[in-house]
């Protein structure tokens, strides 16, 4: 069963590879950015695509995390709050 799952897993990020590959492949026109006066050297369309990708892959996780902490902080409180009301 182990040995699946791990060949498993291998196919899917052989399939993603082959994906990104592909969009990288298709998406060469070529594209020049600006934003607030500043223009990007041009580039392939993929790249800021990719990019865009890649940080919200990153940020994601960093706001889900922050997201439970608060929560769990916020639980906690209301438990501390409770626990004292009770002893009054």
């Amino acid at each position: 069963m182990h040995n699946f799952k791990r060949a498993l897993a291998t196919l899917l990020v052989l399939v993603l590879a082959a994906l990104v590959l592909f969009f990288v492949l298709e998406n060469q026109q070529a594209v020049q950015l600006m934003l607030f006066g500043w223009s990007a050297p041009a580039m392939p369309v993929a790249v800021p695509v990719l990019a865009a990708l890649v940080a919200g892959l990153a940020v994601g996780p960093l706001l889900g995390a922050y997201s439970v902490q608060r929560s769990k902080r916020n639980i906690r409180a209301s438990a501390r709050d409770a626990a004292l009301n009770d002893q009054k």
